[in-house]
């Protein structure tokens, strides 16, 4: 059994900041669309809403993966310090089988003899 004492704060506020960016990425063409829809479907045909929808879908992946840094890195100081008073994870590690790892077996290409 393997204990996890500590992390890299800014290896897990990148890694965190990447992930959220990422799903920001994936989450801004649904807000696109529910701002062109708003845009359309609204009474008084307000100009600026569908502007308004455009500027939050470009910027949601940034302000995402800004939040995911902050969050990972304030989440990675709190483990840090937590688990020097109550300990870390505990990991059970395994190791791999010996012999070919691929499902399927590595043929090399035939020479074309050219």
């Amino acid at each position: 059994m393997h204990v996890l004492k500590s992390v890299g704060v800014m290896s897990v506020a990148k890694i965190m900041g990447l992930l959220y960016g990422c799903m920001g990425l994936i989450f801004a063409p649904i807000f696109l669309l529910v701002g062109v829809l708003g845009s359309i479907a609204g009474e008084d045909r307000t100009p600026f809403a569908g502007v308004v929808g455009i500027v939050l879908a470009v910027l949601m992946p940034v302000l995402y993966g800004v939040t995911g840094f902050v969050s990972g890195a304030i989440g990675a100081l709190l483990y840090n310090l937590l688990a020097k008073w109550v300990g870390g994870f505990e990991l059970e590690l395994g190791s791999l089988p010996a012999g070919p790892v691929a499902p399927y077996p590595i043929i090399p290409p035939a020479s074309s003899g050219v």
